[in-house]
């Protein structure tokens, strides 16, 4: 297993990659610069939202456990009961049409 990149590194990178894809993109929750978990929430500009959450795999590996597409307001419910528990938490905010999400780790399936 690879060691990980420090989340503030990983964070500016998801921004980079979004923005290159010319999504809108912001970081609505800055937590722990080496060690705290990152939430992805995908807004499509329709009201709904999807929300990836990191998981382990069973070889170790960090992919991403997608919840939604949601009305916008009940992600952003999830999301402030996961901060209330994890205060080092970091949130990512893409706006994108298409809803794509600009993860490079895997996706499981819901």
């Amino acid at each position: 297993m690879m060691p990980e990149l420090k989340t503030s590194i990983w964070v500016s990178a998801l921004l980079r990659r979004a923005e290159t894809g010319t999504a809108y993109c912001a970081l609505t929750k800055k937590g722990d610069d080496d060690a705290g978990a990152v939430l992805v929430k995908v807004c499509t500009l329709d009201g709904e939202a999807l929300l990836y959450q990191p998981i382990r795999n069973m070889q170790g590996e960090r992919v991403w456990l997608p919840k939604g597409p949601l009305a916008e307001r009940e992600i952003d419910q999830i999301i402030a009961r996961r901060i209330k528990t994890d205060p080092d938490m970091w949130v990512v905010e893409i706006e994108d049409k298409q809803g794509r999400h600009f993860l490079t780790e895997g996706i499981e399936a819901q």
